[in-house]
This record gives C-alpha cells, structure tokens and sequence, in this order.
C-alpha cells in the first residue's frame, strides 16, 4: 500500500507557535522528519515527533534536506515556517527552492512587494506558498460573515475592534519589540484581524492611523461594507479598569453595538488549516496579499490628530503619555 503521509519540515521550531504547527502535522496524519531553530530549547518536539533530525545551523538544515531529496520517499513534501517574521521570506523561498510546498505563519511578509517577489519564485518552483489565516475558519467570523452578505447591500456596519495582550519586559529585549524584524505592533499582532476585516466586510477604501508607538498603534479603516475604530496594544496600561488584575489579554468586536463571541473555538484553528491547505483549499498568496498591503501602509502612514472616526481608547492612550 503506498504511503500517503508526507514528509514535512520545521523552521522555527522554538518559537511559540511551533507547537500548534507539530500537532496539526501529526493531527493531519503527516510526520515531522526534521526542524531547524537556532535555539535548541525544542523538547516539545518529543511530544510529537521524537524521531525527528534537528540543526541548530541552517546550513546543515539545508544540506540535510538536500540528501533527502535524492531519496524517493523522503524528500520533503511540505516546509512549515515559523521564524521570526523578518526572516519568512528567505525560509520560503528556500522551502520552495527544496522542491516543496511552504506553510507559513502570519505575517507572511512584510510588503506587498515580497509577496509578488514570492508569486514569481512559485512559478520557477513549480510549488505553493500557504499562509496560516486562521480566523477565515473560526465558526464565528464564518457566521459573520454571513450576515454582511445577507444584509441589504447599502448596510454599512460601524466596528469597533480591540485587541490588548499584555507583555512584560522581555518582549522590548526580543526580536518582537524590533521593529526592524517585527516590523511593529499592527504587523506583529494586527495582520490576521486585518486579514478577517477584509474578508468579512469586502475591500479597503480608506485608511487612517492615530497612534503609532512601539508599544500601541490606532487608526480608522473604511471598507466597502464596514468603517473600522482599531486599537491594539501589548501595553497593561491599556488594558479597561473591569479586567485589570484579573486577566492579561482583552479582545473584544464590536459590530454596531452587538459584541463578536469569539473567545472560544482558537485552539484547532491550526489543524483546521493545514487540513484545508493539504486539500488545496487554503489560502494562498493572493489570498494574503491584502493585509500584507494594509500593515505595510498603516507602518508606513503620518499619523493625523484623532477626530471622531478614532477608537475611545485613543484619547486615554494619548492623556496617560503627556
């Protein structure tokens, strides 16, 4: 009987996120032959692929992968990313230029150009680039979504998203507190909200940012269906009065006066994924081109005096800095 499991690769195989990835690898009927991560603190990994090679130097990760690919049945069929961000480029194009499809984490690339520069390397490859957008699974935005498109078609919703998740002092110390390789807090933990917004209300129209910090960023976005008040923060300060001292992180989407539950429903997002990308039904680089372009615009934007199309939360972010 031929073996249908595939043979995948993990890069970034320390970070936070790695694990969800290991367990949709293995949740999926796939098997993890080998990892890469400059640090070696990976015995998670034993959890679900305790036979897998690791290399602590890429280079050794890649001339294993070479080997492997002179072998019929071992070389690798899917190379799964998940380093820090201002390093997905390079890893994709590598994973593509092994002869293997590429899963990669949120935020794909930092510029739309990148994602072009991508869609060029696919064509030389012969293979694909997959990014995680697991929101565009959650069963709540799927109902969401719903909605939008039986409202009436001149029905404008007015959101109000908010998304706090308390960091301490070691984020400023890690790559995620570099802009340069985080490419800041819109990018870093916004991309994927962005990402839901334009797949729910339709296309961007118009965008303004109010608040751009390394801790915090605001601003407001029109979509064809939608005018969006946006605040993320990884700053405790701005956490509301009521969850202070009782929890770390507050989301919250508001849709005109009616609250989004989606609390619940996070934890398989990830195997609900790889199982859609490994039907050639996920979401490829067209797909994420969009927030790709809006996270590199609100970085990139002056910031103006916030009116009244700005989040509440701005003013008290502004008064709490003076």
């Amino acid at each position: 009987m031929m073996d249908s499991a595939k043979n995948f690769a993990l890069i970034g195989a320390a970070g936070y996120i790695a694990p969800r990835h290991m367990r949709a690898i293995a949740d999926t009927g796939h098997r993890l032959v080998v990892a890469y991560d400059r640090n070696d603190s990976v015995g998670v990994i034993d959890s679900h692929a305790p036979q897998a090679e690791f290399f602590t130097d890429f280079e050794r990760f890649l001339v294993h992968a070479h080997r492997l690919k002179r072998q019929p049945g071992l070389a690798l069929d899917v190379v799964s990313v998940c380093s820090p961000n201002h390093l997905h480029h390079a890893h994709i194009d590598a994973g593509l230029r092994l002869g293997a499809d590429v899963i990669c984490e949120k935020p794909l690339v930092p510029t739309a150009a990148l994602v072009d520069d991508l869609r060029q390397v696919e064509q030389e490859t012969g293979r694909r680039v997959w990014n995680i957008l697991q929101l565009r699974h959650h069963e709540a935005i799927l109902r969401l979504r719903e909605k939008v498109a039986a409202a009436p078609a001149d029905t404008r919703f007015d959101v109000e998203l908010t998304y706090i998740t308390s960091r301490g002092k070691w984020y400023a110390q890690s790559w995620k507190g570099d802009q340069r390789q985080s490419f800041g807090v819109a990018t870093n933990i916004g991309v994927h909200f962005f990402d839901m917004l334009h797949f729910v209300f339709g296309r961007q129209l118009d965008s303004r940012v109010h608040l751009s910090r390394e801790d915090k960023a605001a601003g407001f976005l029109e979509y064809e269906r939608a005018r969006v008040r946006w605040f993320l923060s990884i700053d405790a300060g701005d956490l509301p009065d009521e969850v202070k001292g009782r929890k770390t992180t507050f989301r919250s989407i508001d849709i005109s006066g009616e609250q989004l539950e989606f609390s619940e429903g996070f934890t398989d997002l990830h195997t609900v994924s790889y199982r859609e990308i490994l039907a050639g039904r996920g979401y490829g680089l067209a797909d994420a081109r969009t927030c790709v372009a809006t996270v590199e615009a609100i970085r990139r934007a002056p910031v103006v005096p916030a009116g009244v199309d700005a989040h509440p939360f701005v003013v008290r972010a502004l008064r709490a800095h003076a």
